[in-house]
């Protein structure tokens, strides 16, 4: 496995693996798929940010990516970010997540960031302890603040402090 930054030439797998979240799970809240166009204005809004969209590379393929950005808009919250994390169901299991968090989380704090959200459904519990395992504590619990395939969904907020 290869965790780099993510190029131009990996937006029809950035694509692929963002659709399939899309339709398949409750990880983005997003009920429509989008196109080819969308995935590379996202990319460029984040290379022009300054905020990292790593891939993770399995044998020559891209099967997975992570990034953060902003938490909210104001610049007030300037320092903290939050993390996205997805992952192509066929590379499940094989520790993707693990490498492109740690990754994630070495940018964060060399970029001078203070604190990193995660914001999960609260069902995946195997992104809560991903994140609670590199030491993201549970601060707050949304109940049915979204829905998906005809059923509410609760966030569960996760906090990492990045300070040394």
């Amino acid at each position: 496995m290869i965790v780099r930054e993510a190029i131009d030439a990996d937006l029809p797998a950035l694509l692929a693996i963002h659709n399939e979240a899309v339709r398949t799970t409750t990880a983005i809240w997003d009920e429509h798929e989008v196109g080819l166009d969308d995935r590379r204005e996202w990319l460029h809004t984040r290379q022009q940010g300054a905020f990292p969209v790593l891939v993770a590379e399995v044998d020559g393929e891209v099967a997975a990516y992570a990034t953060y950005g902003p938490w909210r808009p104001k610049t007030g919250y300037r320092h903290t970010v939050e993390n996205s994390l997805y992952v192509h169901s066929t590379f499940h299991g094989r520790g993707l997540a693990s490498a492109l968090l740690d990754a994630l989380l070495t940018r964060a704090r060399t970029s001078g960031h203070h604190r990193m959200m995660a914001m999960i459904e609260s069902s995946n519990s195997i992104s809560i302890g991903l994140h609670a395992r590199r030491g993201f504590v549970v601060v707050g619990q949304m109940d049915e603040v979204g829905t998906k395939f005809g059923r509410w969904l609760d966030l569960t907020i996760m906090q990492l402090d990045l300070s040394d």
